[in-house]
């Protein structure tokens, strides 16, 4: 009997042991793993939209680079996780790298992609080796109000509220008005606007919000890799104050593309490719 119950008691610490040991690390975002090189590459895509977005982008470097792509959770389908934020994204990004040995990638980011691999390259300087900005700005909402401050404590339940209370049609409407601001290719907004329809309002309010409030205008003082700044046609006519928000990132270098909009990767396609080719590569 004593052999039995001893039986049962290693049985059970054994299983205990796979449970608390075995688990796998869950992060807040999903990852395609491509091509095969070195040298990674790691697509962070912007607010609710897939990884999908970088399909073109990665299929010229997948020969010569090993691609990671990442959809974050609660976009475009992705299952939402609790305490999603900007930093705990980053935070969990960088985990990710550190975890499987991703030696010195190269970050490419559009829109909130684009702030988190500013992010990144601030708070880790030694973990990135280049890093590439999509249209994306250190601080989105100092453009429109010189004078903005981020709030230590933001309250971010009323724009959850104002997006979960929508209805299905009220959502849809509202994301085809603003794809229409920001994608000029007519055959590719109507996949952009699905992303934002697969996902989770909650998580959608939320990040917006806190995206919304960041302002990463002194922190970039922190990075040490080059960085190559890809910006929209309409931002060259506001060269002045987007490139002082730029102003401490000494290593940055300014392109801004000849058509177009906010999704650039799909608007001024080839132009696009150009330019990250030539500083990928080099």
């Amino acid at each position: 009997m004593k052999k039995y119950s001893f039986l049962v008691i290693i049985l059970l610490f054994s299983a205990l042991c796979l449970n608390v040991f075995g688990q796998i690390k869950s992060y807040p975002f999903e990852i395609s793993k491509t091509g095969k090189g070195k040298q990674s590459i790691i697509f962070l895509p912007g607010f609710a939209s897939s990884g999908d977005v970088w399909n073109e982008t990665k299929s010229n470097f997948e020969k010569e680079f090993t691609c990671y792509t990442f959809t974050m959770a609660g976009f475009a389908g992705i299952k939402p996780q609790p305490d999603a934020s900007f930093i705990n994204w980053e935070t969990e990004i960088v985990n990710y790298i550190k975890a499987n040995k991703i030696e010195k990638p190269i970050i490419v980011g559009h829109s909130m992609g684009g702030g988190l691999a500013l992010a990144i390259a601030s708070d880790y300087p030694e973990l990135i080796s280049k890093i590439v900005v999509v249209d994306a700005l250190p601080c989105l909402a100092a453009l429109r109000d010189s004078s903005f401050k981020s709030l230590e404590n933001n309250d971010c339940s009323s724009m959850v509220n104002q997006i979960t209370t929508m209805s299905e049609d009220e959502f849809y409407q509202m994301q085809k008005r603003n794809m229409a601001m920001l994608l000029a290719d007519a055959s590719k907004q109507e996949e952009a606007i699905s992303w934002s329809m697969k996902s989770d309002r909650k998580i959608f309010g939320k990040m917006y919000c806190d995206f919304s409030n960041t302002d990463l205008r002194d922190k970039i003082t922190a990075i040490k890799c080059p960085a190559l700044i890809l910006l929209e046609f309409g931002f060259s006519n506001y060269k002045g104050p987007i490139e002082a928000q730029y102003k401490n990132l000494k290593t940055a270098s300014f392109q801004y593309s000849n058509k177009g909009l906010h999704f650039i990767m799909y608007d001024d396609k080839e132009w696009y490719l150009a330019q990250l080719n030539n500083f990928i590569k080099s």
